[in-house]
């Protein structure tokens, strides 16, 4: 072997190439001559159908304000840190939270609107969003909850909060009485608003209302949704999601599943069924959950993206107590009511509730988390109980399920460890550390599955503002990506986290991309773009490149499918490096880049690095690729 090349010629596998490239791997490529790789048609190992997802967790107002699609704030006035947020009186009214009128036994709150003596105007409120209110000139559609004795005119409108400009405004006929609450339903077209500053407002005839007042509860105003669903997705930063084409959904989180206290966990239970019915709670991130988001949502997500579903269950550990042994016990039935309520059938009383509820079929979930990171805040000692009792319980009726523990450290896992649990390891690191994580599972044993449930290379130099993805952070993720690919037989599925953010609501960061009430505030950082060409670039066997050189600052790992080859390159340095690249038997296909400064990425609302696709051919299979520096970059032929 010559100083500076590796000769693996003939290695029929992986783990062959990777004891080949091995001793070269802290060697790095310092020539400038060109990078000659040559991909094997045969050999290699099988890679997982379900590398590459995406983890959500209520946080940075995702969900409430996010993704989900309803846009109006404190809408039923769940939690007890909100008040009058988002409110304000229209008219000369009085407006107050009246807990003396609940809507429902969940909904425990509603808005009493008082009209003085005397009024003859049209009076009501307004709600002004999450920072304002997004209005792209469709169809939306609105609800509301009312009692009091009224009949006449309700006004809907969604207006300018300070241009004053009216982009919709709409009329219904309604009838209400002091005895209880009735709801309201309707559409209104609108008209495009170029800003987010604007706020919906509800008035009525104040003449009939004078010396007395309404009530009104649960109000819901919803552009399109993404597959047209009730209570579903914002549609744009849906679709936007979409063309990442991730594989999983991990879901309710993440610490949101815990619970600042085990009463304030994540509740299943409380998520199904009508909204109305949704008492929400207070969440691990600072402000209240509506869980509008509910299991069900969740679910038609997954189906709707044609995601496998990745569901955590709680393990009895939040932040301010540990429940096991007898006392988890109580929690391990409610699981196992979780459990028939996705697979039970008609017959039994969840199935019969989940069918109420819109969905006859049971659902497909074939991979249940126990917990999350209970090798965190005190959680070791006793998770290897904890787990086992609930595995057991899940286990012994569901046989299909997989399961995932929570963490990767040994000393906080059962022992033995069940056969075919997937161990999860979060990581959150500098982009350096990410580059030495490359060869991370290169020598692990072949029969210990893993899952990276959460990574992300962070930027924590500023507390707000430029704190996005950058070129050499995103491609300290490409390395890290890379090494994981190689080894897709163990490494089942990787998640970047966390998944969005409202730019007005920032609690962490970076997250995959951004947005805000503005319409066309989508930002996708340079991470998302390295998410999607990872995820829409990958074959299902991974293939032996033999090289002239050692992995550093070029890395790279070769995939097929059928007669559909992949290579994922990344230049993790301040130089160009030029490849050569030999895929036999190919003639055509493109070849998609991502590179920019080191230090430049996206800020919200400005998109100055994305990718760039170019067509090639060879009829000889045979390609060169100039890399920039700190780039990434997938050719894929056939």
């Amino acid at each position: 072997m010559k100083s500076g090349s590796v000769s693996c010629a003939g290695l029929a596998t992986f783990v062959a190439m990777a004891t080949c490239l091995a001793g070269a791997l802290a060697k790095g490529n310092s020539s400038t001559a060109p990078v000659k790789l040559a991909v094997a048609r045969d050999g290699g190992n099988k890679s997982s159908p379900l590398l590459y997802g995406v983890m959500f967790e209520e946080m940075d107002h995702s969900g409430d304000g996010g993704i989900h699609g309803q846009l109006l704030q404190n809408n039923g006035f769940q939690g007890t840190s909100l008040g009058l947020t988002a409110y304000a009186p229209v008219g000369d009214v009085t407006i107050s939270q009246d807990r003396s009128k609940p809507v429902s036994k969940a909904i425990t709150s509603s808005l009493k609107v008082e009209v003085p003596d005397g009024v003859k105007d049209y009076v009501g409120f307004a709600n002004s969003g999450y920072n304002g209110i997004q209005v792209t000139g469709a169809t939306y559609n609105c609800s509301f909850w009312m009692m009091g004795k009224y009949s006449g005119t309700i006004n809907l409108r969604l207006v300018g909060s300070h241009n004053g400009s009216v982009y919709a405004d709409h009329n219904l006929t309604v009838k209400s009485t002091h005895s209880k609450f009735t709801e309201f339903k309707t559409r209104f077209n609108t008209t495009y608003a170029p800003e987010g500053d604007n706020e919906w407002h509800l008035t009525f005839d104040g003449s009939k209302v004078a010396g007395s007042s309404l009530n009104f509860g649960l109000i819901q105003l919803f552009p399109p949704t993404f597959k047209g669903r009730e209570n579903g997705l914002r549609h744009n930063l849906a679709s936007f999601l979409d063309e990442v084409n991730p594989a999983f959904l991990r879901f309710p989180g993440g610490n949101n599943l815990e619970g600042l206290e085990v009463d304030s966990r994540w509740k299943w239970n409380t998520t199904i069924g009508p909204v109305v019915d949704r008492p929400g709670r207070e969440s691990d991130w600072f402000y209240p959950n509506t869980d509008a988001l509910g299991l069900d949502e969740y679910l038609w997500w997954c189906e709707d993206m044609n995601m496998a579903p990745l569901l955590a269950v709680w393990s009895g550990k939040s932040y301010g107590d540990i429940l096991s042994g007898p006392d988890l016990e109580p929690f391990v039935h409610d699981i196992m009511n979780e459990m028939e309520y996705l697979f039970g059938d008609s017959s039994t009383h969840y199935g019969k509730l989940r069918a109420q509820n819109g969905r006859k079929d049971p659902w497909k979930v074939d991979l249940i988390e126990i917990g999350n990171e209970d090798d965190l805040t005190r959680g070791c000692d006793t998770y290897p109980d904890r787990f086992n009792q609930i595995y057991k319980a899940i286990h012994d009726k569901y046989p299909h399920i997989t399961f995932v523990a929570s963490n990767g450290d040994y000393s906080c896992l059962p022992s033995p460890l069940p056969e075919n649990v997937i161990i999860d390891l979060h990581l959150y690191r500098a982009p350096d550390d990410f580059v030495k994580l490359f060869d991370q599972f290169d020598n692990q044993p072949r029969n210990q599955s893993v899952m990276i449930g959460e990574f992300g290379c962070r930027n924590t130099t500023k507390e707000t503002g430029t704190y996005w993805p950058y070129m050499q952070g995103s491609c300290s993720e490409a390395v890290y990506m890379i090494g994981i690919e190689r080894n897709s037989d163990i490494v089942k599925m990787v998640a970047y986290a966390p998944l969005m953010q409202h730019f007005d609501f920032v609690s962490w960061s970076p997250t995959l991309y951004g947005f805000s009430s503005t319409p066309d505030s989508v930002t996708p950082s340079v991470s998302y773009f390295v998410q999607k060409m990872f995820a829409s670039n990958k074959g299902d066997t991974i293939l032996p490149v033999h090289s002239s050189t050692g992995f550093g600052p070029l890395y790279w790992v070769a995939s097929k499918t059928g007669s559909q080859y992949y290579l994922k390159l990344a230049n993790y340095g301040p130089e160009h490096q030029n490849v050569q690249v030999s895929i036999p038997g190919t003639q055509t296909g493109k070849l998609e880049m991502l590179a920019g400064p080191k230090y430049q990425g996206n800020t919200p609302f400005n998109v100055q690095i994305q990718t760039t696709t170019t067509g090639v051919f060879n009829g000889q299979g045979n390609y060169s690729i100039s890399m920039d520096p700190w780039a990434v970059a997938i050719l894929a032929v056939a």
